[in-house]
């Protein structure tokens, strides 16, 4: 099938559209280890930084395990649509 653009025409298979999905897949597991590891340093950096104020404390020390289900769920997550493109669904 010919997609017409407004410089040029360019093919667009079924190859294609899964190398994007999966492109697509790999740039969003890398936003979640992203926003895993910021939420991490975050954590880190009320500990260290805040040890007086107690609710500095109590928030950096519940950003650590947030950031590792983060991470878990952005893994899992591409995992499942790997998984699914692998197989054609």
């Amino acid at each position: 099938m010919l997609v017409k653009d407004a410089d040029s025409t360019m093919p667009l298979t079924d190859r294609l559209a899964i190398d994007r999905t999966s492109l697509a897949n790999e740039r969003t597991l890398l936003a979640y280890i992203r926003t895993a590891i910021m939420l991490a340093v975050s954590g880190i950096t009320l500990i260290k930084f805040f040890p007086e104020i107690r609710v500095a404390h109590f928030l950096g020390w519940s950003l650590l395990p947030l950031s590792l289900v983060l991470a878990a769920l952005g893994l899992s997550r591409f995992m499942h649509v790997a998984r699914r493109l692998r197989h054609g669904g």
